[in-house]
């Protein structure tokens, strides 16, 4: 038969069954609208969470910590006789944890095409001083605008300027939970111990917060040359080189390559937040495993109000087939009847979804924790639609086949003989 007289015929079952027709494309309206709004906002979630932890993260860290040599004096001097050494307690060389050479290195890790910048950093444990109390803390000595550049640094400064470390003198970015602990803001000068007993004074020109309470009432910054004068070294001490690669899976490789070449340990990102990575991983196949469950339900809503349909229109189909359409006709008939539920279902879906991600998108949400967030977030990626749109597809293609076959197979003979 021709197309346009199955379109036709198609068209006047969907009338027939007006109610179940608009069940059906409702149930894949509202499958297809929460699969998307549930990705689109799992993804968002996902990209936050990762955000606190990645962007601050160093797709390589290179350092030198401090540890026992791994063959002992003894073990040298005896070597090749028949005797056992039995060492316990062994203490570390006495030497700073900085990185040898690190110029050199810092030169050469810029020149090569794979990194995308390398921030030195200097850590220092110091003490906050607030009257007779101290507190424990840790300051990192930047380059404050390589820092931004790498780590969008001043995405957590949340008082002050990043910038000011390069023009005040004598200049601190303190934690937020340490400057609620002493009770200090922008402009006041706090008091501080460092490791070889000095007190020295520092100017509060930046409050700085990460999301991570514990981290914000310890880590502060400095300017790198601040922090080296605060340990009493030169210039040129450095405890960490942060490596920004252009590919971030090649860390695992170029970890062991750089640490073997500038001999220096050397931690991956993938290595230090594997259990972080595995959370989002879960996070996201959950998502995709309830979207997918709701599209298979709205699948089997039209299944069956298909296969109501048929039975009650057996008259209708014998008719057709003995008017002269073939089984594959009727077949292509009901097919048409399962694809325009899912292309009408499907289409609303995608727009519903649309607009309910943008609704969440602009819902208000600014937690204490993460000052840069000020709306829920939401990722609206064309992904996400299209695989909601071939699914939909998919799902009520298969769930008006398998009705549309056995409607096929109806002997008009037995039907009208009946009646």
């Amino acid at each position: 038969m021709k197309m346009p007289l199955l379109y036709s015929v198609a068209a006047a079952l969907l009338q027939a069954r007006g109610k179940q027709t608009l069940v059906a494309a409702i149930g894949v309206t509202f499958s297809i609208t929460m699969f998307i709004t549930l990705l689109s906002f799992m993804s968002g979630l996902n990209q936050l969470l990762d955000g606190l932890v990645l962007n601050r993260t160093p797709h390589v860290r290179l350092y030198n910590e401090l540890q026992p040599a791994a063959e002992q004096p003894v073990d040298r001097y005896t070597r090749g006789q028949r005797q056992h050494n039995f060492i316990r307690s062994i203490k570390p060389r006495n030497e700073l944890p900085r990185i040898h050479n690190s110029s050199a290195i810092l030169a050469a890790l810029r020149r090569d095409p794979r990194v995308r910048g390398v921030a030195p950093k200097t850590q220092a444990q110091v003490f906050y001083n607030v009257g007779t109390v101290t507190l424990n803390g840790t300051i990192s000595g930047i380059e404050a605008e390589q820092e931004n550049a790498l780590f969008a640094f001043s995405d957590y400064v949340v008082g002050g300027n990043y910038r000011s470390l390069n023009t005040v003198a004598n200049s601190i970015i303190l934690g937020k939970g340490a400057a609620d602990l002493m009770l200090v803001t922008l402009g006041d000068v706090i008091q501080i111990t460092t490791p070889k007993g000095d007190h020295v004074p520092l100017k509060v020109v930046g409050l700085f917060q990460s999301g991570l309470l514990e981290i914000d009432k310890v880590q502060s910054y400095t300017s790198l040359a601040t922090a080296q004068k605060l340990l009493g070294e030169s210039n040129n001490y450095v405890t960490d080189l942060q490596v920004k690669l252009h590919d971030m899976t090649l860390a695992p490789r170029l970890a062991k390559e750089y640490a073997a070449l500038y001999e220096v340990q050397a931690l991956d990102i993938q290595t230090a937040n594997s259990d972080f990575e595995t959370g989002t991983f879960i996070r996201t196949l959950i998502s995709y495993a309830v979207g997918i469950t709701l599209l298979t339900v709205a699948g089997f809503g039209i299944y069956n109000i298909l296969n109501m349909m048929i039975y009650e229109k057996m008259d209708t189909i014998a008719i057709l087939k003995a008017v002269g359409f073939s089984g594959t006709d009727v077949r292509r008939v009901f097919v048409m009847v399962a694809l325009s539920i899912g292309l009408f279902g499907g289409a609303l879906g995608l727009i519903c979804g649309l607009g309910l991600s943008a609704l969440i998108s602009q819902l208000p949400f600014t937690p204490p924790s993460l000052p840069t967030v000020k709306t829920y977030p939401v990722v609206f990626n064309p992904v996400f639609y299209g695989i909601a749109a071939a699914f939909s597809l998919i799902t009520t293609y298969l769930a008006g086949f398998f009705p549309a076959r056995k409607a096929s197979q109806i002997d008009p003979v037995v039907i009208i003989r009946g009646k």
